[in-house]
């Protein structure tokens, strides 16, 4: 840690203890001071084995003088006959909430609270700590929630209010509330009503389908601010300014397990109040110059397609309608044909499968373009304008295929703890093309078996994977279905053998269906392209154990070597 000056330097106590407290710019710290037996005056000093205890400032919650009836102060109910006695000696004192780290990326929000006889000493404490706070200016103070009272188990609302609404009234954030009546109410509110100019952030508590209608209302709210057509694919959209906050409560929360590293919504609560930023791409999708909808996790043409859309057609079954598709779609075991099309991400650092993975402060995400980098990005560019049958950069593949999957992220969740391309990347401008040629019903089980292991699960010769910046795909056949066509019509020709054979796949004239974050489109030629940190969340992208271990500093003592200003 860089030696900061300390701004304020006290003997306070703590419970029963006497801790020297220390704080600069960087950090508030504390360490017991012990009696030296070594001194024939009995003064005290602090100890060489004390304990000592950093938090950085900026995961400081909140700082506040204690009430003995603050509800919210778990320090006065842990030890409320402690502090009854050290009141008498010490009747004033401060509690100060911070960060602490936990297990599984999990964080909870802690007390601690210091006790002193001097009330303008308290009072000082808390005015300092307040004005290091204040000086943080990328901490939200007013903030607009949209709460899903329907999506996963229904506990959205009681989780906002039991969990998360406490920690943003003791960190002072001003919230406007709105619980969504329908499907879109999030969305059509964002690109039409909602007075954006008054909040720091949108909050949204639910699901990934949560998610993507506040993604989808406030991407759209911004491009028609600024003029932009989204009907143009080839236009790059304008970044939204306001940052969204994700709290989980969806039956899938894959954009939270990928951008935290759980699924906890108190987790999610902190990092929205300590003002963590996390850019992330988005895919736009488009059919003939028509924009279709956004993308920031996975888009899946064949079996994840034919999963959700045979899953749609079970809903009375709740959640368990996935497994059951996913049963019935991997026995059916279809085929399709068509042309895929794309533009290969040119001089990336990172590639598919060199398992660098994503992760807090990513050397990928943070790679900024070189000239050369920006002057090849619009060579490739101009070549896509003038050369729309495949060539000029472009690559094509014609062939049969189980699955076609683009991912945007890793797409990990706790059943798939490494996802579906565990090198993805969330802010570096590309997706990672999966394509699963057609093979043995056996074959592709083991393809989907290393989902869920350590294997390297594109090391198959039937599977390939490429880093694009967009990518097109044409099926076979030009004719186009709707939706209700899709439903309706009789494709699956019923279930063949459980062999390796190399001729165990079902072959349908019909097309597949391209599932988009968990939603169906309505047609299968689409084109697509990634808009590169079109959004940002109130996230810092996964820790790794060292990260963490850095965040709390490495050497709290060397707050004690510097020049003492003892109160």
């Amino acid at each position: 840690m860089e030696k900061q000056g300390r701004l304020l330097s006290s003997k306070l106590h703590q419970g029963r203890r006497q801790v020297e407290v220390v704080l600069n710019r960087c950090a508030l710290a504390w360490k017991e001071i012990e009696k030296s037996k070594r001194r024939s005056s009995g003064t005290g000093s602090v100890s060489e084995t004390a304990l000592s205890h950093a938090v950085q400032v900026g995961e400081i919650v909140a700082v506040c003088k204690t009430k003995d009836d603050d509800p919210d102060s778990t320090e006065t109910r842990r030890s409320r006959k402690t502090a009854k006695q050290l009141s008498k000696l010490y009747p004033h004192s401060f509690t100060v909430s911070y960060v602490r780290r936990t297990s599984q990326h999990q964080w909870r929000c802690s007390d601690v609270t210091f006790h002193c006889a001097n009330q303008g000493l308290c009072e000082q404490w808390v005015q300092l700590i307040n004005e290091q706070l204040s000086l943080l200016s990328n901490r939200p103070k007013s903030l607009l929630v949209y709460i899903n009272p329907y999506g996963g188990t229904q506990s959205g609302k009681r989780i906002y209010e039991q969990k998360v609404a406490p920690l943003f009234r003791r960190a002072c954030i001003s919230t406007d509330v709105i619980v969504t009546e329908r499907a879109n109410h999030a969305r059509d509110h964002l690109k039409t009503e909602a007075n954006l100019d008054k909040y720091d952030g949108v909050v949204c508590v639910g699901g990934d389908g949560m998610f993507s209608e506040v993604l989808h209302g406030l991407v759209t709210r911004t491009q028609t601010n600024n003029g932009v057509d989204l009907n143009q694919p080839d236009t790059e959209l304008v970044p939204c300014s306001l940052r969204i906050g994700i709290i989980p409560a969806g039956s899938t929360d894959c954009i939270c397990f990928a951008t935290v590293g759980t699924n906890d919504p108190v987790t999610s609560a902190l990092h929205i109040i300590v003002g963590d930023s996390q850019p992330m791409d988005v895919c736009s999708v488009h059919h003939n110059d028509v924009f279709l909808r956004f993308s920031v996790s996975l888009l899946g043409y064949g079996f994840y397609g034919d999963v959700l859309t045979d899953s749609e057609r079970k809903r009375w079954l709740g959640p368990a309608r996935y497994d059951l598709s996913g049963v019935k779609t991997f026995l059916s075991h279809n085929y399709y044909e068509g042309t895929i099309s794309f533009l290969p991400a040119e001089n990336n650092t990172a590639t598919p499968r060199d398992k660098l993975q994503c992760r807090s402060g990513c050397c990928v995400c943070l790679h900024q373009p070189s000239s050369k980098d920006g002057e090849q990005w619009e060579m490739s560019e101009e070549k896509e304008k003038s050369d729309k049958d495949g060539s000029g950069g472009w690559s094509a593949i014609r062939g049969k295929f189980i699955a076609i999957n683009a991912a945007s992220m890793s797409c990990a969740c706790p059943r798939s703890p490494k996802g579906l391309s565990p090198s993805a990347h969330l802010a570096d401008g590309t997706t990672d093309l999966i394509l699963v040629r057609k093979c043995s019903r056996l074959d592709f089980f083991r393809h989907l078996l290393r989902h869920t292991n350590k294997d390297d699960q594109f090391d198959h010769s039937f599977v390939e994977v490429h880093r694009v910046r967009k990518f097109r795909f044409q099926p076979r056949h030009r004719e186009l279905l709707s939706l209700e066509d899709l439903s309706e019509s009789p494709k699956k020709t019923g279930f063949s053998p459980i062999c390796s054979a190399r001729t165990t796949c079902n072959y349908s004239t019909a097309h597949s269906s391209w599932t988009c974050d968990g939603e169906l489109l309505p047609h299968t030629a689409i084109q697509v392209s990634v808009q590169c940190q079109l959004i940002r969340l109130f996230a810092r992208g996964i820790e790794e154990q060292q990260q963490q271990e850095q965040c709390v500093f490495e050497d709290p003592c060397t707050l004690w070597a510097l020049e003492p200003s003892t109160h």
